[in-house]
């Protein structure tokens, strides 16, 4: 069973966010980097469907050196080997960019089952692992919170409105993580001693087959106005009183006088 893993470099959540001076972007000075949550859900489901059914595992991320962090990380956790997308051109590249460069390097390696968290924390687009799989060709199966691999097969749960989907397919195929999946563990220090050790391989666009023109800045589909900051609220009002009756009367009459919606 050969796995890979899609993995994302992103601010930590509680990293305080200021807008760049370009007022396109986010001052990335004093920002903390982590691996994106939801991926770490894909690192520890590939590393369950190894310790069942054998094989490899491969992380896949791309972006500057830095990147190269988070793939330790997932190594550390017990993944066997990395593939690191670095290239000057790539940068600024939107979500379907990064998709077709994954896809691609994908294509350079062997691989049964492609894992992915179902939506980076910092963009929350959705898109790179269902296009990812679109330019594999692939069946892809969203938002998985349950994974049965067996007999060439994958068997997945999802909840939708009022009920749970199963969904069951032949491999290869993608599928992304929820929630609920399960709970990442943490590397050890043996695991991180010999992420070390264990190799990463560095593809450009030109390893990929691929022209600077299609990607970065250059092919954006998508591009950003501006940033800006949700508007300050004004505080929230308390309603006092004794009972619910007397609350009731006291906001009937400031949404009647005040706010004059009634």
């Amino acid at each position: 069973m050969d796995i890979v893993v899609l993995v994302k470099q992103v601010p930590d959540t509680e990293s305080i966010i200021q807008i760049g001076e370009d007022g396109v972007s986010i001052n990335t000075d004093d920002i903390k980097w982590v691996m994106n949550p939801y991926d770490e859900l894909a690192v520890e489901a590939a590393l369950q469907i190894k310790e069942s059914q054998g094989g490899t595992i491969t992380i896949l991320s791309m972006g500057p050196d830095k990147t190269v962090e988070t793939i330790r990380t997932a190594l550390a956790m017990g993944a066997d080997k990395g593939i690191h997308i670095s290239d000057p051109s790539a940068e600024g590249s939107d979500a379907l960019s990064r998709a077709k460069l994954l896809s691609e390097a994908i294509k350079t390696i062997s691989f049964d089952l492609v894992i992915a968290g179902m939506r980076a924390v910092d963009e929350d687009n959705y898109l790179v692992g269902s296009a990812v799989a679109e330019y594999l060709d692939i069946p892809q199966i969203s938002q998985v919170t349950k994974v049965v691999v067996q007999d060439q097969t994958v068997t997945c749960h999802r909840i939708i409105e009022g009920a749970t989907l199963v969904t069951k397919t032949p491999l290869p195929v993608l599928f992304t993580t929820q929630r609920g999946l399960n709970e990442p563990r943490y590397a050890s220090l043996p695991g991180i001693m010999k992420a070390k050790k264990k190799p990463i391989d560095t593809l450009s666009l030109s390893d990929l087959g691929i022209s600077p023109e299609t990607v970065g800045m250059a092919g954006r589909k998508i591009n950003i106005s501006a940033l800006n900051f949700p508007p300050d609220r004004e505080p929230v009002k308390m309603i006092d009183g004794e009972n619910a009756s007397e609350i009731a009367s006291k906001l009937v009459k400031i949404l009647h006088e005040e706010v004059k919606v009634i």
